[in-house]
């Protein structure tokens, strides 16, 4: 998958807005990412991006290989985030289902995605479980300093 410029600016601008929930990414790391991604969508306004990989990605991430060693087949969410400005308007409630729309029609049995739990994020925390994600697992990642939580969503 190509990125252009554009799409680029906008996912590291987002990134950049909410580091403290997302790891950090830089420019070249992104197009990497965007060789081997299942799925990336920006909104056409630039208010939202996500990042979604599958079990055959190539990715050097504890938590994508914690799904990996577990799950055989799968889509997963690697980032996501929704402008400040554009909070509450269906953003990721939208990509979300779209993404879990695409993976049930390409087979994939389930989505999974990560959450962090310390340092909490109460608001992902409600919105994974509003969309159906149940947890399966946690971790401390000591060279990040923080715990997540593992998440996933059965498909139809």
């Amino acid at each position: 998958m190509t990125l252009d410029d554009d799409a680029i600016a906008a996912i590291l601008a987002l990134n950049a807005e909410s580091v403290d929930k997302l790891h950090p990414i830089a420019a070249d790391e992104l197009r990497g990412l965007a060789e081997t991604a299942y799925r990336i969508v920006v909104t056409p306004d630039r208010d939202a991006f996500m990042i979604a990989l599958d079990h055959d990605s190539k990715y050097d991430s504890p938590n994508f290989a914690w799904f990996k060693e577990r799950y055989a087949r799968f889509a997963y969410v690697d980032r996501i985030a929704v402008s400040e400005r554009a909070r509450g308007k269906g953003h990721g409630r939208r990509l979300y289902t779209e993404l879990f729309e695409e993976a049930a029609a390409d087979g994939y049995p389930l989505v999974a995605a990560e959450v962090n739990s310390d340092p909490p994020n109460p608001v992902s925390d409600a919105f994974h479980e509003a969309m159906g994600f149940e947890i399966v697992g946690e971790r401390y990642l000591p060279e990040r300093g923080k715990s997540v939580r593992y998440m996933v969503r059965n498909l139809p």
